[in-house]
């Protein structure tokens, strides 16, 4: 049946002038592949089972991928929550887009969820885990002034500063235990959770991009080396060289950054949907296009699924950003208000064929990545198993 969401599809008369005729032919192929595809819901956008791209062997029912769910409608809830059984909600968003999302905590759609905050620790070592308490929220609101204790000097820091430190990371958290400790207990399959698994953000980005940042134009922000970084002062006096770069590098330079510096958040989503006790699984950010389009093409291509059908999957996000119609909506952890919207805002093959290619280029494979991101033969081969049989 066709999708309530895809009715908003069809292409802008007024604007089919600007199109080639192969972006029509395009967009009209993406319509109605998104009709066949998409899940009948309202308000969630972009959201499909692993199952349906083609030559998919994902069982279906096992993982699913969307935009922000905080805006379901009571048919969403019915269908996500009720007829599909989801038992682990992953949000992959940055802590600025959960602050920013006025529904984050509705009781009718995470009600019945555990949260769990996943933390950053330093490179080779697993993250960190924490259960939140009823009603507490997964971010430090405006005003409040929360404490962690973190680090080897067991230094006070508030959030922002965890972000901003956390390669120095050595502990967990008060609360928090290693997430190895997590995943050899055994999961309550009863409780349904929800993980907040913060991928990037932009102290992220701009660390990824300063070696690719002309020396002049370092220079000419007063950069006088990375430490600088940890001054929001600094940062923002930095950001337009960055943003230039990024902006030059289009979505694919996002996909190359993500894959680097967010190697160990995509490493516990990983886990987390090799864990048949927790499924169903459902990841989603904000559109459900960059964050979620590149996990879902890890999985389809560890899965076997030919790279053409990985492409095509991705291709139907988009008009998301023209569906959802908000603004102030993040382009992967960064402000749309930053970036060229007719670069970041589509979705078009040749980004996810440039990136696949940037896979194959940097580690040889998309196995090979997960080796060097600490998701070894073995994990691979449980994840395929969870997935397939």
């Amino acid at each position: 049946a066709s999708s309530p969401q895809n009715n908003n599809n069809d292409i802008d008369s007024e604007k089919d002038d600007e199109l080639s005729p192969e972006d029509i032919e395009f967009f009209q192929k993406t319509k109605l592949l998104c009709e066949e595809r998409n899940l009948p819901l309202e308000k969630v956008k972009n959201a499909r089972d692993l199952s349906s791209p083609e030559h998919s062997p994902i069982r279906p029912g096992r993982v699913l991928r969307m935009g922000r769910l905080s805006d379901a409608t009571p048919q969403d809830i019915q269908i996500l929550l009720k007829d599909l059984n989801i038992q682990t909600l992953v949000d992959l968003r940055s802590p600025t887009e959960l602050k920013d999302d006025p529904t984050l905590e509705r009781e009718e759609v995470f009600g019945n969820f555990t949260s769990m905050v996943w933390t950053e620790r330093s490179r080779g070592k697993d993250g960190c885990l924490r259960e939140l308490k009823e009603g507490e929220a997964p971010v430090r609101r405006q005003g409040e002034k929360r404490k962690w204790f973190h680090g080897k000097n067991n230094k006070a820091m508030t959030d922002d500063e965890i972000l901003d430190e956390e390669d120095d990371c050595d502990v967990c958290a008060v609360g928090s235990v290693p997430v190895s400790q997590v995943f050899s207990e055994q999961q309550d399959q009863k409780r349904k959770e929800r993980h907040f698994v913060s991928l990037m953000n932009e102290f992220k980005y701009v660390k990824g991009t300063i070696s690719k940042v002309r020396k002049r134009d370092l220079a000419s922000t007063v950069l006088k080396g990375p430490a600088a970084l940890v001054s929001k002062r600094v940062r923002d006096n930095i950001k337009e060289p960055f943003l230039d770069k990024i902006n030059d590098g289009g979505l694919p330079m996002l996909n190359e950054l993500l894959l680097r510096f967010g190697a160990p958040g995509i490493k516990y989503v990983l886990e987390l949907c090799a864990d048949k006790s927790r499924h169903p699984v459902a990841f989603y950010c904000t559109a459900g296009k960059d964050r979620t389009g590149m996990i879902t093409a890890i999985l389809l291509s560890l899965c076997g699924v030919p790279t053409e059908d990985i492409i095509e999957d991705y291709s139907l996000s988009a008009n998301v950003y023209a569906e959802m119609n908000d603004h102030k909506a993040m382009v992967g952890a960064l402000s749309q208000r930053n970036l060229d919207p007719k670069t970041f805002l589509c979705a078009p093959p040749q980004v996810m064929r440039d990136t696949l290619e940037i896979i194959n280029n940097e580690y040889g494979s998309v196995e090979e990545y997960l080796c060097w991101i600490g998701f070894g033969l073995e994990d691979q081969k449980k994840l395929r198993d969870a997935l397939m049989s």
